[in-house]
C-alpha cells in the first residue's frame, strides 16, 4: 500500500528526465530581480477543486499584505502536470513558484531548474523537517506539509479478533508479523491482520534501522544485497504466517481506489500508509481508526529512525527575473499563521511548529490527531531521508514488484535482492 501514490508516476518521470537532460544543461543563477515597480509572479500548483479555491484565498492574502507583487496562478490535475512542467522548464518558461513532489525534486535540482531558497526562514521548522527539501548542493525545496510513515489500525477488527497490540513504542517487526498473523487466524470474516507493506518507504524504513539507507548523498545505493535479502526474508515470512493477504490480493490492491483498499472496506485490520491518509480512510470505513507507530529492530520507538516526509514542498525556477518575490511568497506560504489558518492540513501538517500549534484547534478530529501525532514522534525522529537522485525514481515500483514476486513465491529471497539491485542501479545518472 504505501507505493499507492507513486504507481503511476515511473512513465511521467522518465518524460520529465527526458526533457530536462536535453535543455537545461545551461540553467542556473536566476536573472536580478528588477528594481522598483509591480513584479508579477507565476505560481503552479496540482490539486482538486476544493485545493485551488484555498490556493486562491492564499494567493489573495499575500497579495493584500503585498500590493506590488501579482500572483498569477496556472493549476491542474496530478495527471498533466509534471508533462506540462516539463515542457515549460525546457522552453525556459517555467513558473516562478512551483509546488514539487519529492521524487520529482531530484531531478530538477540535479539539472540546475531550480534557485536554491536562502532567504525562506526555516528557523520554526524541525531539522528533519527542513531538511526535506535540501541536497549536498542546497535548500532547493521547502516543506508545504508533513507526513509520517505510520500504521493504521481498525480497533473495531482488531478488538474481534481477540488479539490485543503490543505498545507501538516498543513492538518489534517479529511482534508485528505474529499479531498480524493471530489476527488472521482468528478467522473474522476473512479479515486479513495487514495490508501489504510494500514500497520504498518501508524498506528505507528497514533499511534505516540496521544503519543503512536507500541512497547515499552522492546519488549512489546505501544498501547491499545482503541488506535487501533480509528484508525479502521478512516479507517471506509474513506470507508463510499469513500475516497478509495472499499475493493476488496484493496485487489487486495496489490498483484499487484509496477508499476501496482492504483497511477501508474493513479486510484489513492493520495497514501501512501515510499519515495524512488517515482522514479519507476513517472516512470510508466508517471506524475510528487509529494510528500507530510502525515497528522497530530493537523495540524501542527512541532508535527506530522514523522520519518525516513531506507530503509536498514548494520550490522556484532558477530562471525566475523575481528571485527575492518568490522566496517572499514561499516564505508566507511556509510561515505565515494566516496562511497555516487558510491552508490548514490540506497540503499535510504544517512544517512550521508555530504555525502547527497555531491550528491545531481549528483542524477536523482526524487532523488533529495526525498533528498530535507529528509532534508526539519529534524527539523520535531521525534525520530526513536523502533526496532521491536523479533516476532514482522506478525504485519503488521495482522493490513493490520483486516483493510481490517473493509472496507469490515465484523467487527466493536472494534472488529478489540480486534482480531489485541491478534495476535500481540501471536507472541512477
Amino acid at each position: 500500500m504505501i507505493f499507492r501514490a507513486l504507481k503511476s508516476r515511473t512513465p511521467k518521470i522518465a518524460a520529465v528526465a527526458a526533457a530536462l537532460a536535453l535543455t537545461l544543461s545551461g540553467c542556473g543563477g536566476g536573472a536580478q530581480s528588477d528594481a522598483g515597480g509591480p513584479v508579477t509572479l507565476r505560481f503552479t500548483w496540482w490539486g482538486s477543486d476544493v485545493r485551488h479555491k484555498m490556493t486562491q484565498k492564499l494567493i489573495d492574502a499575500f497579495e493584500a499584505k503585498n500590493p506590488n507583487i501579482k500572483i498569477e496562478g496556472e493549476y491542474g490535475e496530478w495527471s498533466g502536470y509534471w508533462d506540462k512542467l516539463a515542457t515549460q522548464v525546457a522552453s525556459q518558461q517555467a513558473p516562478d513558484v512551483i509546488q514539487m513532489d519529492l521524487q520529482y525534486l531530484g531531478e530538477y535540482a540535479e539539472r540546475g531548474a531550480l534557485l536554491d531558497l536562502k532567504d525562506v526562514d526555516l528557523s520554526k521548522f524541525d531539522k528533519a523537517a527542513a531538511d526535506a527539501g535540501k541536497t549536498p548542493d542546497g535548500q532547493f525545496a521547502v516543506t508545504a506539509g508533513m507526513n509520517a510513515l505510520v500504521v493504521l489500525a481498525n480497533p473495531s477488527l482488531v478488538s474481534a479478533s481477540g488479539v490485543a497490540l503490543p505498545d507501538d513504542e516498543s513492538w518489534t517487526w517479529e511482534e508485528y508479523r505474529k499479531t498480524a498473523a493471530d489476527i488472521t487466524a482468528s478467522g473474522k470474516a476473512g479479515t486479513y491482520g495487514s495490508g501489504p507493506i510494500t514500497g520504498d518507504a518501508s524498506f528505507n524504513l528497514w533499511l534505516r534501522q540496521h544503519g543503512k539507507s536507500l541512497f547515499t548523498p552522492d546519488g549512489k545505493l546505501g544498501f547491499d544485497e545482503a541488506d535487501a535479502a533480509s528484508y525479502f526474508e521478512f516479507q517471506a515470512g509474513l506470507r508463510d504466517a499469513k500475516s497478509v493477504p495472499p499475493a493476488s490480493v496484493m496485487t489487486e490492491e495496489a490498483s484499487a481506489a484509496l477508499d476501496q483498499t482492504g483497511l477501508a472496506t474493513n479486510r484489513f485490520a492493520m495497514g501501512w500508509l501515510w499519515s495524512n491518509q488517515l482522514g479519507a480512510l476513517t472516512k470510508a470505513s466508517g471506524q475510528p481508526l487509529e494510528i500507530k507507530r510502525p515497528p522497530s529492530t530493537e523495540g524501542n520507538a527512541k532508535s527506530a529512525q522514523q522520519y518525516y516526509k513531506a507530503s509536498q514542498l514548494w520550490s522556484a525556477s532558477s530562471r525566475t527575473k523575481h528571485p527575492k518575490e518568490a522566496q517572499q511568497f514561499i516564505d508566507f506560504l511556509a510561515n505565515s499563521v494566516e496562511a497555516g489558518e487558510i491552508a490548514l492540513a490540506d497540503r499535510g501538517i504544517p512544517g512550521n511548529s508555530e504555525v502547527r500549534d497555531a491550528i491545531t484547534s481549528k483542524l477536523s478530529p482526524a487532523d488533529a490527531a495526525t498533528a498530535f501525532f507529528i509532534n508526539d514522534i519529534a524527539d523520535e525522529v531521525g534525520d530526513a531521508p536523502v533526496v532521491p537522485p536523479a533516476g532514482s525514481s522506478p525504485a519503488s515500483e521495482v522493490l513493490t514488484r520483486f516483493t510481490t514476486e517473493v509472496h507469490f513465491g515465484r523467487i527466493s529471497p536472494e534472488e529478489a535482492a540480486k534482480k531489485s539491485i541491478e534495476e535500481i542501479k540501471s536507472g541512477l545518472s
